[in-house]
């Protein structure tokens, strides 16, 4: 239907008990099959692109991919980018067309991370662009974004945080990891619903976004492996916790390495199946397919969004 900013999506997701789905874009398959199942679904989305994807594909290229998407498609689309380094990059994006922005001043001091994310607030805000912060560290490794620590954001720092900046949502720690190998192959998963729960009262109809939250389907893993991938121990978020995160305060779930694992399986199925083939429209055609039907799955069962264009 249009470009937006996340203000209304946010407002509707959190009124409706749902999160909306932030899809990693690099290429055109990758966003066609992310539309082409928001569009089955009738569900707003959130497309958005590292500094590295910047870097691969080019600005230009991607906001030509997005509006060519959201020409043929009757959901809303934002564009974010996500994990902005600095000024410089923010700047670039919102002057090339984003409508959302965000800040990571998360490897900063609580004292700098104010400091650094209140100048992006009052430089996008005064050109109509939302501002995502984030607070607290994520361990795993993700494009340019790594840590080999987790810190779990501090509820009292939060509320402080968010009323100093003016940030329109933020990114909390509460146990989700970047990448494909968030955890040790015997470790279980838990998420820190209550430090969700508490920054959800203090803060009432707040969006609150998670980072690292893909749920590293098995089935998608052993995909890749069967047809010569060699992706061990993968392991991601269960979809059970992502789901009653989206239920509370989560307005806007990351997805990025789910969609990386899909369009290699999808590719690695069909060179396995046909060694001859060399018909790149084939072989990404199965890979876009991928996507799809991953994005379709979060869509219904992790982030609850059917609909929610209605």
């Amino acid at each position: 239907m249009a470009l937006v900013t996340t203000k209304e999506m946010f407002k509707k997701a959190y009124e409706g008990k749902y999160a909306i789905g932030a899809f990693n874009i690099n290429n055109m398959e990758i966003v066609q099959g992310v539309i082409n199942a928001a569009k089955a679904n009738n569900s707003a989305v959130i497309l958005q692109c590292s500094t590295s994807a910047i870097k691969f594909a080019g600005i230009k290229y991607l906001k030509a991919l997005v509006d060519a998407a959201i020409a043929d498609t009757g959901v809303d689309v934002a564009l974010h980018l996500d994990h902005g380094p600095n000024m410089e990059a923010i700047k670039e994006c919102i002057d090339n067309g984003f409508t959302s922005v965000m800040i990571d001043g998360s490897h900063y001091s609580f004292e700098e991370n104010i400091k650094v994310t209140k100048e992006v607030v009052e430089y996008a805000h005064a050109r109509g662009v939302v501002v995502e912060a984030e607070l607290g560290v994520l361990a795993g490794v993700e494009d340019e974004v790594s840590s080999d620590k987790h810190i779990y954001t501090d509820p009292d720092q939060a509320v402080e945080f968010v009323k100093a900046t003016g940030c329109d949502s933020l990114a909390i720690a509460i146990g989700t990891s970047h990448g494909a190998f968030k955890f040790p192959p015997d470790f279980k998963p838990q998420l820190r619903f209550d430090i969700l729960e508490e920054i959800q009262q203090r803060l009432p109809g707040y969006p609150i976004v998670l980072h690292g939250a893909s749920a590293v389907d098995p089935a998608v893993v052993a995909e890749c492996n069967k047809y010569g991938g060699k992706i061990a121990d993968a392991k991601g978020i269960p979809v059970e916790m992502l789901r009653k995160a989206a239920s509370m305060a989560v307005c806007k779930i990351n997805m990025d390495t789910d969609l990386r694992l899909g369009l290699t399986a999808g590719i690695r199925k069909t060179f396995g199946e046909d060694p001859a083939c060399f018909d790149p429209r084939k072989y990404m055609a199965s890979g876009r397919s991928s996507i799809e039907a991953i994005v379709d799955s979060k869509i219904k069962n992790v982030l609850g969004s059917v609909d929610s264009m209605k």
